[in-house]
């Protein structure tokens, strides 16, 4: 580990992440025209943002700095992996991808972390063997919202407190098991092929983690807090649906069953793009 890698590390375990994130949510919701269209004037610059993909690309457009960072596409900009196949849930960077074996254990940047540890839970491991885990970093400059990678229907939902490390390069490789350490929103889905989990994981600066169909993800207390979606209404996802966004920069976990194969060639480092294929059904139900 470098010395700069040492002094990040020991920076983000001192400070305090959810108060942090508190003070850049306030600016983020700015809505003082001058201050917002600034922030989002200087954020284009800064990330390189290709606004020919956005759907509104007038500032006048958005209210605050969050509303252009979680902003839409415009309509066909990303194509849909097809019946069949898997979807890539987010835009973002390969961290790690593999195989879940019997001791569940998931691979992201050198640290290991088990399945029950990142979950919240030991219940489900047993769904998960022989299964395979996508992990995808969402740097700043990323489309931040978050869409089904096939058709499925929403079973339950967990908030697992923690901190709010940053997830990036750096952090990630140097703060053990980051992402079993994160606070995250863990969403549960069944389908065709078998039942699958999107991990939704925070990170410094993210002033909340939020979905289409319960918004804002704020329970009170450090609990755990579940969500059931057995009874009442249900929640059913055609691939490519939005499920939810991040307010800032994280990561999408990907857990499937082995009735999923993830695409050999995928490696960590490769960019990925919502809607492309990340893997097939290996029967198609």
């Amino acid at each position: 580990m470098s010395i700069l890698q040492s002094v990040n590390t020991v920076f983000q375990q001192i400070l305090p992440g959810h108060f942090l994130s508190r003070i850049a949510g306030h600016l983020a919701f700015c809505k003082q025209e001058k201050i917002k269209n600034f922030l989002i004037r200087q954020f284009i610059k800064r990330f390189g943002i290709n606004m020919d993909e956005v759907a509104e690309q007038s500032l006048d457009a958005y209210p605050h700095f969050n509303s252009f960072f979680t902003r839409g596409l415009r309509s066909g900009v990303r194509p849909l992996a097809g019946s069949g196949c898997i979807a890539s849930p987010v835009d973002g960077t390969v961290f790690g991808k593999g195989l879940l074996g019997p001791d569940t254990k998931l691979t992201a940047k050198g640290h290991h972390f088990s399945l029950a540890e990142l979950l919240g839970s030991d219940q489900f491991e047993s769904k998960y063997i022989n299964g395979q885990f996508l992990t995808i970093y969402l740097s700043p400059k990323d489309y931040h919202r978050v869409h089904c990678p096939v058709d499925a229907e929403l079973i339950h939902m967990t908030h697992v407190p923690g901190r709010l490390f940053s997830v990036n390069k750096s952090t990630s490789t140097s703060i053990k098991a980051v992402f079993a350490r994160n606070e995250r929103v863990v969403l549960h889905f069944k389908s065709k092929n078998g039942p699958f989990v999107m991990v939704f994981v925070g990170a410094m600066l993210v002033a909340s983690i939020a979905t289409t169909f319960a918004g804002v993800i704020t329970p009170p207390g450090r609990n755990l807090t579940t969500w059931n979606y057995h009874c009442g209404p249900r929640y059913r996802f055609k691939q490519g649906d939005e499920v939810g966004l991040f307010q800032y920069g994280s990561t999408v976990i990907l857990i499937s069953s082995d009735e999923w194969a993830l695409n050999s060639d995928i490696h960590d480092g490769q960019q990925t793009l919502y809607g492309q294929s990340v893997g097939q059904m290996k029967h198609k139900a």
